[in-house]
C-alpha cells in the first residue's frame, strides 16, 4: 500500500474534536446543578421555571418553547433575558442548529456571568463549521482562565481543540504543542475517552508528517486504552486503525485479528443504536398519546365555549373558511406555476434524450456494422493464412470495441449528470497522483500506437475538485489525445501555476490539431456535437460535452489551444481554494 493511501485511510476517526463539555456523567450533572442554582431566583417566573426543568432533562425543544414564551413577556430584568438566550443557545447547539445558536449568543450582554462559557461554545461551533482561525480566536481568549471559571468545560479538551484547529490548518508545530498539553492534562485527570481521542490525534499529527515511528505508538496506546472502556465506538475505531497499521507493516495475521475485532464492535454499536432507536420510538409514542389526551380535553372545552358563544364562533368559522379558501386558491396558483415549470424542464430533457439517442444509436450502429464488415474480412483472410492482415483486422476490431465502450461509459455518466444522480464531493486533491492513476490504464494503447507519454505535473500542485469526475475528465481528454495523435507522436501532461485562484492542467498532443472554427464550435455551450469531421474515429462529441459539464460543476474553466497539423492543448482550470 502506498504512503498516501495509508495516511488517508487512517484519518477514519482521529480528526474529530472532543466534546467541550465533559463526557463524564458526574461533571455534566455538576454543570447542570450550577445552572440550576444560579437561576433558582427566577423560579417564580412560570415559563422560565419550566424551561429550566426541561433543560436539566435534555428536552431541547421544550426548553426552546418555554424560553421563547418567557421572552415574549415584557421584562426589565437583563439577567433573566441573558439566561433565556443562554439556554436557547445551548439547546440549538445540542440540536446542531449552529446558525440559530450563534444568533442567540449574540443577544447576550457583555456583563453576563457565563460569558466565558459562551465564547467556548462559539469556538466549538466555528470548529464544527471548519472555520479554524475563528475557532482559535475564541478558544485563546479564554485559554488562560482557570478551569473553575468554566462550568462543565475541561482545560484538556480546550487545549485539544486548539491543537486540532492547527492540525487542520497544517501548522504542525503549534498543533503538536497544544495536543501534547491536552494529553498531559487528560492523563493527569484520567479522562479515558478524551485520552483515547487525544492519542488518536497525536498519532494523526505525526502520520500526516510521515513520522510513522512516532505515530504508531500513539495508535497502540489508543487501542489498548479503548479495550478498558465500555465505549463500543472507541473500540471499533481503534481496532480498525490497528488493522490498517498492521497491514502497512505487512503483518497480515495481526491485521486479520484486528479486522475481526472491528467487525465484532461494529455489530455491538449497531445493536446499541437499535436499542436507542427503540427507546426513542417508545418515547415518541408516549408523547403522541399524551398529546391526544390534550387534544380531547381541548375539544371538550371548545364545545362548552361554543354553547356559550354560538354567534361568535359562527363568525370565526366563516372567517376561517374565507382564509382557507384564499389560502388554497393561492396554493393552487403556486402549484400550477410549479407544474408548468416542471413541464418545460421535462420537454427540454425529452428533447435532449431524443437527440442523444439518435446520435448514440447512429454511432453504435456504425460501430456494429464496422465490426461485422471487419469480421467478414477476418474470416476470409484466415483462409489465406495472411497473419499480418489478420493482426491488422484484430487491431481494428479492438479499436472499434474500445470506442463503443467509451461511448457507452460516457452515455452512463451523462445520464447520471443530467438526472442529478451523480455524487460530487469537492476535496483537496494532488493532481500528479490522480493523473498518474488515470494514465496507467492507457499504457497498452499508447504502446500499441507507439506514442510517448510524460506526466510533468508538479507533485506539489493541489486543487479542490471531485476526484471521480476529474478522473472521467482526464480519461476522455487523454483518450481524445491518443485518437487524434499520429503514430510515434508524444502526449504530455503538465500544469501552469501562475494564477492565485486557478491551477491550469494541460493535456498536450502533437496530433492532427484543428482549425479555429472547429475549436470555437467545441467550446460552445451546445447539448451535443453530432457531426464528425473524422469518420475513422468513433465518437459523438458526448465525451467532450460531459467534460465541460463536469468541469463547470467543479467550479472550473475549460479552454482549447490548437493549430491544424500542429497538435492540440486541452486546458482545465481548477480552483486552488475551496469555493463558498
Amino acid at each position: 500500500m502506498c504512503v498516501v493511501t495509508k495516511k488517508a485511510f487512517l484519518l477514519i476517526f482521529t480528526l474529530l474534536p472532543l466534546f467541550l463539555f465533559s463526557q463524564n456523567e458526574k461533571d455534566i450533572s455538576a454543570f447542570k446543578k450550577v445552572i440550576k442554582s444560579k437561576t433558582h431566583k427566577f423560579n417564580t417566573n412560570r415559563y422560565f421555571s419550566k424551561a429550566q426543568r426541561f433543560f436539566i432533562e435534555d428536552e431541547w425543544d421544550s426548553t426552546l418553547l418555554y424560553t421563547m414564551k418567557e421572552l415574549s413577556v415584557r421584562k426589565k430584568d437583563r439577567e433573566l433575558i441573558d439566561y433565556c438566550h443562554f439556554l436557547r443557545g445551548l439547546s440549538f447547539y445540542e440540536k446542531e442548529v449552529f446558525e440559530e445558536a450563534e444568533k442567540e449568543f449574540a443577544e447576550i450582554s457583555n456583563t453576563f456571568e457565563l460569558n466565558n462559557n459562551v465564547k467556548v461554545i462559539l469556538g466549538a461551533i466555528a470548529l464544527e463549521e471548519e472555520e479554524f482561525r475563528k475557532a482559535i480566536t475564541y478558544f485563546k481568549e479564554i485559554d488562560t482562565i482557570t478551569t473553575q471559571d468554566l462550568l462543565g468545560i475541561k482545560k484538556g479538551n480546550l487545549k485539544h481543540n486548539i491543537g486540532l484547529c492547527y492540525l487542520h490548518l497544517e501548522e504542525y508545530e503549534e498543533a503538536e504543542l497544544y495536543l501534547k498539553n491536552s494529553v498531559v492534562l487528560h492523563e493527569q485527570q484520567k479522562d479515558t475517552l478524551e485520552l483515547i481521542s487525544s492519542y488518536g490525534n497525536m498519532a494523526n499529527l505525526y502520520y500526516q508528517q510521515y513520522k510513522d515511528k512516532l505515530a504508531i505508538p500513539y495508535f497502540e496506546k489508543a487501542y489498548q486504552l479503548a479495550k478498558t472502556t465500555n465505549d463500543f465506538v472507541s473500540k471499533q475505531n481503534t481496532a480498525e486503525n490497528m488493522a490498517v497499521v498492521e497491514e502497512n507493516r505487512k503483518n497480515l495475521s495481526k491485521a486479520l485479528q484486528h479486522r475481526k475485532e472491528f467487525e465484532q464492535w461494529k455489530d455491538s454499536v449497531n445493536d446499541q443504536n437499535d436499542i436507542w432507536r427503540t427507546a426513542q420510538e417508545e418515547k415518541k409514542y408516549a408523547i403522541n398519546e399524551k398529546e391526544k389526551e390534550v387534544v380531547v380535553l381541548q375539544a371538550e372545552n371548545k364545545v362548552k365555549q361554543a354553547e356559550r358563544n354560538t354567534f361568535l364562533y359562527s363568525a370565526i368559522v366563516l372567517l376561517l373558511l374565507l382564509v382557507a379558501s384564499a389560502y388554497f386558491y393561492r396554493e393552487k396558483v403556486k402549484s400550477n406555476k410549479i407544474i408548468n415549470a416542471q413541464k418545460e424542464d421535462l420537454d427540454e430533457l425529452n428533447a435532449t434524450k431524443d437527440k442523444l439517442f439518435s446520435i448514440v444509436s447512429h454511432d453504435l450502429r456504425s460501430s456494429v456494422n464496422a465490426i461485422k464488415t471487419s469480421n467478414k474480412k477476418l474470416v476470409n483472410t484466415l483462409e489465406t493464412e495472411n497473419l499480418k492482415e489478420v493482426n491488422n483486422l484484430l487491431q481494428n476490431n479492438s479499436a472499434i470495441v474500445n470506442g463503443a465502450y467509451n461511448l457507452l461509459d460516457n452515455l452512463l455518466n451523462w445520464a447520471l449528470l443530467q438526472t442529478k444522480q451523480s455524487y460530487f464531493e469537492i476535496a483537496k486533491l494532488h493532481l500528479f497522483h490522480t493523473a498518474e492513476h488515470v494514465a496507467y490504464n492507457y499504457k497498452a494503447i499508447l504502446a500499441d500506437k507507439e506514442l510517448s507519454f510524460e506526466n510533468n505535473i508538479s507533485k506539489s500542485d493541489v486543487v479542490f475538485a471531485d476526484q471521480e469526475s476529474l478522473k472521467i475528465i482526464l480519461r476522455n481528454l487523454i483518450d481524445n489525445a491518443i485518437k487524434f495523435s499520429n503514430p510515434k507522436g508524444k502526449i504530455t501532461l503538465y500544469t501552469q501555476n501562475n494564477n492565485d485562484e486557478f491551477c491550469n492542467l494541460v493535456i498536450e498532443d502533437e496530433g492532427i490539431g484543428m482549425d479555429n472554427s472547429t475549436r470555437e464550435e467545441l467550446l460552445k455551450e451546445t447539448v451535443l456535437l453530432s457531426k464528425k469531421k473524422h469518420e475513422n474515429i468513433i465518437g459523438t462529441g458526448l465525451g467532450l460535452q460531459l467534460c465541460k459539464s463536469m468541469i463547470k460543476k467543479n467550479n472550473g474553466k475549460f479552454s482549447i489551444k490548437s493549430e491544424l497539423g500542429k497538435g492540440t492543448k486541452m486546458i482545465i482550470s481548477l480552483p486552488k481554494k475551496p469555493t463558498q
